[in-house]
């Protein structure tokens, strides 16, 4: 456990409680202090939730270390038991409860209560969130699933699946389940069960039924679906349908286990989507093989690198996750695009990371957004951790060929949109666009020209006659900075400011950054590297607008 500003997972038992908060008639009691229960903010605030978790605390105070802390879970456990009257429950301590050792296990067994009553070991202080929610719905899995159910013949002669892995508080899984849904039942396979989200222990308990199971979250389910395919038999989907490609590898692997035809699906829905489209077009040459940076999830995190070079042309500079259970499948992916693999939990690994590598996008975590944001780097957010706005009341999957048109599109925009950026910056003292002028398209006049100043050019060609064309970008005089960019990424910002990972390779100076800033933001990065390599090659300790010309004349023969 590190103490921190941001951290990518919460301690396990949040991991458990995103389990117990997904599913339907299961109770968790978790024996913790005041300060333990701030979790129900990440539900009710983050997620939107209408409701509370279905977590009791037992709150106790320090006041109370003196005294029986045991009969304190105890009571709460059977109030809880009273109150909600749940189909099961679940029974743990937080990191801070850990230390005195109550043993809510044993505390549970000895209370006899008529449920099923699951006791969590979760070791706070070597594990993480989801190593919690995964260990947590395995043992749900294991108490809870009936052993003597089998596969039984189906309404219609219809294959049966289980899709496991979506949780509360999880990256897109309500609809990523919906489009998931979908392409089975134009498979002709229908859902058994969908577990955590929106099942109960009596779900759980037909899981045998299934002929096979759909691992939809690795992190979370990928445990679980070992132990189901031991105990009955089951086949598991282990492709992640995010991407286009991914989606059609999915829907075969599926129709292989089910017995079904594919090419029906896969030669309607599956040529569909905006993706494939523009990946042909010739307005993907503009983005083509744009350097990105990706860091998330491991499961995200690899089938966006996948994504982005064979379906979007962009290259792979920096592939990283944090949940170290996956670190073999992430270095494995990595070898892949020739990259060193990131596995780390310190976002000030990643920032540093970032800083070295100067991509023009960003694909990660709300953390990575804020790093981007800072740095003036387009960014998109593609797993969790995530914020409010990453958990959108409209439909928007990940996964499936509908979540391939959601990805172009979160990728793409902020591309995009920095070239608009850009074009402003650029035109910045034309009349109708200076910062001086009212908005270009309302009737306002003209602010008067002070006499003597010359009458403001309505177009510039990409030098200024007072200075010689720099071959970095678009030309245009110093002007006065622009309000800050309302989105996430600001490409006209002209104040400069310190940036840490020129320490130690030359300070630039105000008007070699202004200078900087002038050139389109999807070059800009590496106008940056090749000035501090030829100023580091030259022995100078400061870069300032000659240097800035000279390497470009220098790396322009």
């Amino acid at each position: 456990m590190q103490l921190t500003v941001w951290t990518y997972e919460g301690p396990p038992h949040v991991g458990a409680m995103r389990v117990a908060t997904a599913m339907e008639g299961v109770h968790y009691v978790l024996h913790a202090p005041q300060g333990d229960t701030y979790a129900d903010l990440l539900f009710t605030m983050i997620e939107r939730r209408g409701k509370r978790p279905p977590v009791t605390y037992t709150t106790f105070q320090a006041r109370d270390l003196g005294k029986d802390t045991a009969h304190l879970f105890q009571t709460a456990a059977r109030e809880a038991f009273a109150r909600y009257n749940p189909q099961a429950m679940l029974v743990g301590a937080s990191c801070t409860a850990e230390l005195i050792q109550d043993d809510p296990a044993g505390l549970a067994q000895a209370m006899a209560l008529p449920i099923p009553v699951i006791a969590l070991e979760l070791p706070s202080y070597q594990r993480k969130e989801n190593w919690g929610a995964a260990e947590t719905f395995y043992q749900l899995v294991r108490t809870l699933a009936g052993k003597q159910a089998k596969p039984a013949p189906h309404e219609g002669g219809r294959p049966l699946a289980n899709i496991l892995g979506p949780t509360a508080l999880g990256f897109r899984h309500r609809d990523d389940v919906i489009e998931i849904t979908r392409l089975l039942g134009l498979l002709g396979v229908d859902v058994n069960v969908v577990a955590p989200l929106g099942a109960s222990p009596a779900d759980l308990a037909r899981l045998g039924h299934a002929d096979f199971n759909i691992c939809l979250y690795p992190e979370i389910a990928d445990t679980a679906c070992r132990w189901l395919e031991r105990t009955f038999g089951q086949k598991t989907v282990h492709t992640v349908p995010i991407g286009h490609g991914a989606t059609r590898a999915f829907v075969a692997e599926v129709a292989a286990l089910a017995g079904v035809d594919a090419a029906a699906v896969l030669d309607t829905v599956g040529c569909l989507g905006n993706m494939p489209w523009w990946s042909r077009s010739v307005d993907s040459t503009y983005l083509t093989g744009k350097r990105v940076f990706i860091f998330g999830d491991a499961t995200h995190a690899i089938a966006a690198a996948r994504v982005a070079r064979d379906e979007l042309g962009f290259e792979v500079v920096g592939l990283g996750c944090y949940n170290r259970e996956f670190a073999r499948d992430l270095r494995d992916a990595a070898k892949l695009y020739g990259v060193e693999a990131l596995v780390t939990d310190d976002y000030l690994e990643v920032e540093a990371a970032i800083q070295a590598l100067q991509p023009e996008l960003v694909l990660g975590t709300q953390m990575e957004r804020h790093i981007a944001k800072r740095l003036r780097i387009p960014c998109a957010v593609i797993s969790a951790p995530v914020h409010v706005q990453e958990f959108p009341a409209r439909y928007s999957p990940q996964m499936g060929f509908e979540g391939a048109n959601v990805l172009f599109d979160t990728w793409v925009h902020p591309l995009v949109m920095g070239l608009e950026e850009h074009l402003l910056t650029m035109f910045r003292d034309d009349f109708e666009f200076s910062d001086a002028s009212g908005a270009s398209h309302l009737s306002s006049p003209l602010p008067a020209r002070v006499s003597g100043e010359p009458c403001p050019t309505r177009f510039r060609s990409g030098w200024e006659p007072d200075r010689p064309d720099t071959g970095l970008g678009v030309g245009a005089s110093e002007a006065s900075p622009s309000p800050a960019s309302s989105g996430d990424f600001d490409a006209g910002a002209s104040i400069p400011t310190p940036d840490p990972s020129l320490a130690g390779r030359g300070e630039w100076s105000p008007d070699a950054e202004r200078e900087l800033l002038k050139i389109p933001f999807f070059v800009r990065g590496k106008a940056r590297r090749n000035t501090e390599k030829f100023a580091a090659e030259h022995g100078l300790a400061a870069i300032t607008l000659d240097t800035l010309y000279d390497a470009k004349a220098h790396y322009a023969r």
